[in-house]
């Protein structure tokens, strides 16, 4: 199954792609919950969010302000735009002048800021999928260069990359003013770069301005390539450390790291295989979640959730239980203060959108949306409200897909 850092399952999944606060409890170990916890469900209306006229939406992230952000495909399905949500309403966020653009990643800033990546009008000159290839739809996923994207005052504006790289991508933005992601650095590496991704790529916080102003975090002694994934108001980064290999994760997600006060820390130094280790969000309490490669499936179809905690490190978070057929994949996307995760379980039947509300086993938000008729594939991200964004399949018979909004109606 896969979702990477842009996964196979990529765009009807999602790389990306990776979830309210208020509720004050920590997530406690099963043995460690209050009964009252366990048996508390909270329901969920659900509603569809608008569309550019395609068949496919996603929300991929929502901030506190209930700003949903994601994609959507235009009229004729042949090329997707960023898309923003505002009190139902829907902005298209346009692109750098290319066909194709995303909000992929979960964007925390509630100051008006939307980060993601975009194609430009600019032809690829090596010929480089880079990261985006697998989640753009169309005959227009490829050919063109990409770049991270910072979009403010109804604008979008590219953000540079480092010297000599044509590449980059966005995932996230705090109030600080500051964005992280990955962008290409210019260095061949054919030894560590599978073709056709020819440059090796760095993990990067730009400054945002204007002008705004790319930085380098440091790598896992010994790795060449890295990306961050997710940043907190306290300058807190994730993301990975490894190799160049595809620009998808995979083996460049061979370290999930934590960056702060200048130092990089692997945070899952005996994860069970060196592949697909990718943490996706972090709170402002520094708790994070992701998913890890599993030793069985070096392309990543098998992939297992996990959130790591200061105080406790690394714990598996797994999919839905005693299910015909079995779910053996999880992962997850996002997290709030009150440390609920919301993400996807998946098996041959396809995934599901779930939340670990205080417990690692977690829970359908398929059994709780009440008179919601469509089927809600991914949960993406969550809000301090508890308010929740993803995917939900609309018509299976043509794969029609759009972006929700869930909002807590209370326990029951």
């Amino acid at each position: 199954m896969t979702t990477q850092f842009i996964t196979k399952r990529g765009s009807e999944l999602l790389f990306a792609i990776l979830l309210g606060l208020c509720y004050g409890a920590a997530l406690a170990p099963a043995h460690a919950q209050r009964p009252e916890a366990t048996k508390a469900k909270t329901q969920y209306q659900v509603s569809n969010l608008p569309s550019l006229g395609g068949t496919s939406s996603a929300g991929n992230s929502i901030n506190n302000q209930t700003w949903a952000a994601g994609y959507s495909r235009l009229t004729g399905d042949q090329t997707r735009h960023a898309a923003l949500w505002r009190n139902g309403v829907l902005s298209d966020l346009d692109t750098l002048g290319g066909p194709n653009s995303s909000v992929t990643w979960n964007v925390k800033n509630t100051a008006g800021i939307i980060v993601g990546i975009s194609q430009t009008a600019t032809p690829e000159p090596r010929g480089e999928l880079w990261s985006s290839f697998f989640f753009y739809f169309g005959p227009f996923g490829a050919r063109y260069i990409n770049l991270g994207f910072v979009w403010e005052n109804n604008q979008m504006r590219a953000l540079p990359n480092f010297q000599g790289g044509n590449n980059g991508f966005a995932t996230g933005a705090n109030n600080l003013r500051q964005a992280v992601g990955w962008a290409e650095n210019g260095v061949e590496d054919p030894e560590r770069c599978v073709s056709p991704q020819v440059f090796q790529f760095r993990p990067a916080m730009w400054n945002l301005g204007p002008p705004d102003v790319i930085h380098e975090l440091p790598l896992i002694t010994d790795d060449s390539s890295g990306a961050a994934t997710a940043i907190n108001d306290n300058g807190q980064i994730v993301g990975i450390s490894g190799i160049c290999d595809q620009a998808v994760g995979r083996h460049t997600a061979k370290h999930a790291v934590l960056w702060e006060n200048g130092t990089v820390t692997d945070i899952y130094p005996d994860a069970p295989a060196p592949w697909w280790n990718t943490p996706t969000a972090i709170n402002q309490r520094g708790d994070v979640v992701g998913f890890a490669g599993d030793p069985a499936f070096v392309e990543g179809d098998v992939l297992h959730a996990f959130i790591w905690t200061r105080e406790d490190g690394i714990r598996q978070l797994k999919p839905l239980q005693h299910r015909t057929p079995e779910h053996v994949d999880s992962e997850a996307y996002g997290i709030n203060e009150a440390r609920q995760v919301v993400g996807v379980s998946c098996g041959t039947d396809g995934c599901r959108a779930v939340i670990w509300d205080h417990s690692s086993v977690p829970t359908d938000l398929n059994d709780r949306k009440g008179s919601y008729s469509a089927h809600l594939e991914t949960a993406k991200d969550i809000n301090d409200k508890g308010e929740i964004t993803g995917r939900a399949i609309t018509d299976p018979n043509t794969g029609a897909r759009t972006a929700y909004l869930a909002v807590p109606l209370g326990r029951q």
